[in-house]
């Protein structure tokens, strides 16, 4: 042998009798066949009963999570019901003020006309009655304007009916007159204006019509 190759060997067997390995342990004895069959069957009958386990709790969150929804269901109708009731309550609170609104704005009207239509006598011109009714006049004229102002925000428009066609969805008639001139079924005079609000009829128009034939 070579000597060199032999020295190398020397060295790599002592240095393999003074290094510390520890034994390597193996099991003496293998498991025999019964053994491992048992072990298995011990794991399959474990994994089905957390299967088992795995499958009741998710048939239990879905329980709740249907009971959830149902839940949420109810809220939602409920909650959408009490809205429309709100609605509703508040439509007709509005209603009721705008229709009082309105029969606030005929008494105007109707004060104004007569201060404007008021004739003095000689002792009330004297008495500088006219001035005061003129007076008047300004500030009823004045608190008209800005009452149809109001109305006008919440939407309130009169209905145009004089020179229209009779249309009993949003007139009645109080009269007819009868101009052969005139178309029938013209509306000629308005008694007394008729209102809506977004196509919503809150008061007739009460009109006079024109009737040519009984």
């Amino acid at each position: 042998m070579d000597p060199a190759k032999e020295r190398l060997l020397k060295r790599f067997q002592a240095y393999l009798e003074e290094a510390d390995v520890p034994p390597v342990e193996t099991d003496s004895e293998a498991p025999d066949l019964f053994t491992l069959l048992t072990e298995l069957m011990a794991l399959k009958n474990e994994v089905k009963l957390e299967s088992r386990q795995v499958k009741g709790a998710l048939e239990q969150f879905r329980e709740v999570f249907d009971a959830l929804r149902q839940a949420n269901e109810r809220l939602s109708a409920e909650l959408s019901r009490h809205q429309q009731e709100q609605r509703g309550e508040t439509a007709v609170a509005e209603r009721g003020l705008l229709i009082e609104l309105i029969e606030l704005r005929d008494r105007l009207q109707s004060g104004l006309s007569h201060a404007v239509g008021y004739q003095p006598g000689w002792f009330a011109r004297r008495g500088r009655a006219d001035s005061f009714v003129a007076g008047m006049a300004e500030g009823l004229a004045m608190n008209l304007r800005r009452l149809d102002e109001t109305l006008a925000r919440w939407d309130v428009r009169p209905i145009t009916a004089v020179g229209r066609p009779f249309d009993p969805r949003i007139m009645s008639t109080v009269e007819v007159t009868r101009d052969p001139t005139r178309p029938a079924g013209e509306v000629t005079a308005e008694a007394r204006t008729g209102f809506q609000r977004n196509g919503e009829l809150l008061r007739t128009a009460e009109v006079i019509v024109n009737k040519i034939q009984d």
